[in-house]
């Protein structure tokens, strides 16, 4: 057996994870063109509402956040996106606010914790009708407090090097960029916590 996975998770990591919801409900948020959106963490009943909001997800949106296509989000990944390890994996989502017949996520923030680096790998999406009105940023600063809350020490990322848009977002926030050596259309983005 190697030594990683030999080693036994942090305590943090191993009694169950910090209330990384704003509040135990989530909170209403309003973008700048006034649509109301629910702020919360992701539930295992979420499955319907992310399979809506990435139907209306373009090509290459989905390129940008998956790094390759997809058609459809199966019923078996949309489960395992929605299912979360709390003690490893923590996602934050804008979806419409409850009372909604059949409500859509719109934008997802998602981060796993390894236990063995105590960094986290963060992945972003915001369907582009709602981009430039600043979400990115709101569920990317909540995925680097609930990361920070919880000890990590490093989030990072892989980002198509096309994409301009969240590579400039993750330089505002002072992640710096480096080369994946494997792989020269990805860029790597790392912030120390």
């Amino acid at each position: 057996m190697s030594f990683y996975r030999s080693r036994r998770p942090p305590e943090r990591l191993r009694f169950g994870a910090a209330n990384d919801a704003p509040t135990p409900n989530g909170e209403l948020l309003t973008a700048r063109d006034g649509t109301v959106f629910h702020l919360r963490a992701i539930h295992a009943d979420d499955v319907a509402a992310l399979q809506r909001g990435f139907a209306h997800l373009s090509p290459d949106e989905v390129r940008m956040r998956f790094l390759h296509t997809l058609t459809a989000l199966p019923d078996q990944l949309a489960q395992r996106l929605c299912r979360l390890d709390p003690e490893q994996e923590m996602a934050f989502v804008l979806v419409d606010p409850p009372g909604t017949d059949e409500p859509e996520i719109h934008g997802v923030g998602r981060a796993y914790i390894d236990p063995n680096t105590d960094s986290a790998e963060f992945a972003l999406i915001v369907q582009r009708r709602f981009t430039g009105q600043g979400l990115g940023s709101y569920l990317l600063t909540r995925v680097i407090d609930a990361c920070r809350a919880r000890g990590v020490h490093e989030i990072w990322g892989d980002v198509l090097t096309e994409n301009h848009a969240m590579l400039e977002l993750c330089d505002e926030f002072g992640f710096r960029r480096e080369g994946v050596f494997h792989d020269a259309s990805l860029t790597r983005v790392r912030l120390a916590l």
